[in-house]
């Protein structure tokens, strides 16, 4: 692929927000393993979670636009697009598990989710949130380090 000035500009700042992306996972991750052993602060734990978050939300938006608009092609392009929504799936996925238990405890009573068997909690978004964005993210991450270093 024979790349112009203003298109290798492009891959460039999205190798960035790219590696950037996977950065941040990498220590929310590290985080969340190991944030109850190495005893932080709960308020420095949780505002490091929730600003990350943030970060990461936005920097899989970005990497998604940026993908779109970069003209990058073939695999490539549907890796870049399954990290960035892989990450953004995630805490919309949070995001509505929480608002949906809410509002159905709030309907429909306290012992709502007990009574249709669910086991307490909502099961369709936590199950995005914890397992399908997760291993999308790995997937994406992987197969885009992989064409990456082959150009």
């Amino acid at each position: 692929m024979n790349l112009s000035d203003n298109s290798q500009k492009g891959t460039l700042t999205i190798k960035t927000v790219f590696w950037t992306l996977v950065g941040i996972f990498v220590i929310m991750a590290i985080m969340i393993g190991v944030g109850n052993e190495i005893e932080l602060p709960r308020g420095v734990f949780v505002s490091f979670l929730f600003g990350g978050g943030t970060a990461l939300l936005v920097l899989g938006i970005t990497l998604i636009i940026l993908t779109i608009k970069s003209g990058i092609g073939g695999k490539l392009k549907k890796f870049l697009i399954l990290t960035g929504a892989s990450v953004a799936g995630f805490f919309v996925s949070v995001v509505l598990h929480n608002f949906i238990y809410g509002l159905f405890i709030h309907f429909f009573g306290k012992d709502f989710w007990n009574r249709i068997g669910s086991g307490g909690d909502e099961p369709v978004f936590f199950i995005l949130a914890i397992i399908v964005c997760p291993i999308g993210f790995l997937i994406g991450a992987i197969g885009s380090t992989v064409l990456f270093a082959k150009k």
